[in-house]
């Protein structure tokens, strides 16, 4: 059985492989039974679409792995806090965890006073949370 720190790590492989394609470094992978069913980053820029966050890139793989849309069994890793739209898409999935690195101080879903997530979904923070957004503050830097 593998430990949240392990699937973070591949998390941070598919925001590496984001850094390296120029989109902002997020990574996301989806378990089932302590198992990899969907990795995916962001693609915003080689989409040009702004719902292509790497965690909607995650729902829709992981929903088409296990061949339907709920996906209660099943946790959520991400580099970063996830956004008011994909805390949304989140909801819809019924998705059982989340666990994220990096919190997202202007644009994470848990700035709201009440919850987007599924009321049965339990939320974990913090996860190599320094690598997490070690990745991101050197993307930017990069940037300005």
């Amino acid at each position: 059985m593998f430990g949240h720190e392990y699937f973070m790590r591949e998390a941070l492989k598919q925001a590496q492989i984001a850094f390296e394609k120029d989109e902002v470094p997020v990574g996301a992978v989806i378990t089932f039974n302590d198992r990899i069913i969907a990795k995916a980053h962001n693609l915003t820029q080689t989409l040009n679409d702004v719902t292509a966050h790497a965690e909607m890139q995650a729902f829709t793989a992981a929903a088409n792995t296990l061949g339907g849309k709920y996906l209660k069994d099943c946790t959520l890793y991400v580099t970063l806090e996830p956004c008011m739209m994909c805390g949304g898409a989140a909801y819809w999935t019924q998705i059982a965890t989340i666990i994220y690195g990096a919190s997202d101080l202007k644009n994470g879903c848990t700035l709201n006073d009440k919850s987007v997530f599924h009321p049965k979904t339990k939320v974990i923070k913090g996860i190599l949370e320094e690598e997490c957004g070690q990745l991101l503050s050197d993307f930017f830097k990069e940037k300005r």
